[in-house]
């Protein structure tokens, strides 16, 4: 007799402890929806960068015109009225004059039928 009611107070005990880990709002789902929270919370942060970077840029297109002004100079290539443009190359690789020497002396070789050889 004790031991079967052990076994029912057992079996009770399970049965209302299956609502707490497995049911509807078990532990394992708040905890699994607290780690989505969390995520969606970085994801949040990160949106609210982006658009405060982009408010600062919109602010400052509608009220200055150095916004606008680099905009042009840097995506459009604009320059402004009496302004020189000055493009600097990193490492010119054959200069004009070295190439037009090496174009008429492969075309002097072709001419005569020596074939032309490539420069290191």
């Amino acid at each position: 007799m004790r031991r079967a009611v052990t076994l029912i107070l057992a079996v009770l005990l399970l049965l209302l402890q299956y609502p707490l880990w497995l049911g509807k709002g078990s532990w394992l789902k708040v905890w699994g929806l607290n780690r989505q929270v969390e995520a969606q919370q970085q994801v949040n942060q990160q949106t609210q960068a982006r658009n405060a970077l982009l408010d600062a840029e919109v602010r400052d297109l509608k009220q200055g015109t150095e916004a606008i002004e680099e905009r042009a100079r840097s995506e459009l290539g604009m320059i402004k009225r009496d302004e020189v443009f000055f493009q600097v190359l990193e490492k010119p690789s054959v200069l004009p004059e070295q190439q037009a020497k090496q174009s008429s002396a492969s075309a002097l070789l072709a001419a005569s039928g020596i074939p032309a050889r490539k420069a290191p």
